[in-house]
């Protein structure tokens, strides 16, 4: 019998007998690998070099250029932004919107979204009527 802290004894399971206890006890056991081999397995991974994984806002981009996603942190995402725009416009050009989306389809599937996070960030500008873009002056400042 056990006691739990003031309330009492009540009474614990008795541990188990017989064919019960036969049946917890795992029925094989894996014997140790001798030390210093390896599987197959272990050995090509071993051999195959990793990988370099990227670091800073290009963890967002997946290896053909695609975004994978929006950072949580507003100065990361707005740094990944800035990456954006300056693949996508170049300083001083001039573009329509339908320019503008066949470029972000490259890199994303919810073009709108992309573009106004761009606008919204002040990264590139457009007009009033949203027919003309170009990436802003200097897009690490603000």
């Amino acid at each position: 019998m056990g006691v739990i802290a003031g309330r009492g004894t009540l009474p614990l399971a008795p541990p188990p007998r017989g064919r019960d206890a036969a049946a917890r006890r795992p029925r094989h056991r894996r014997r140790p690998r001798p030390a210093g081999r390896r599987t197959a397995f272990a050995r090509t991974l071993a051999e195959t070099p990793a990988a370099p994984r990227p670091t800073g806002v290009e963890r967002f981009l997946s290896p053909d250029g695609r975004l994978s996603g929006y950072p949580a942190r507003a100065e990361e995402r707005r740094r990944l932004l800035a990456l954006i725009a300056g693949r996508i416009l170049r300083p001083g050009e001039v573009v329509d919107e339908q320019t503008v989306n066949e470029r972000l389809a490259a890199i994303s599937d919810d073009v709108a979204v992309l573009r106004r996070y761009l606008v919204d960030h002040e990264l590139v500008e457009r007009t009033r009527s949203g027919t003309e873009y170009a990436v802003v002056a200097d897009p690490t400042a603000g």
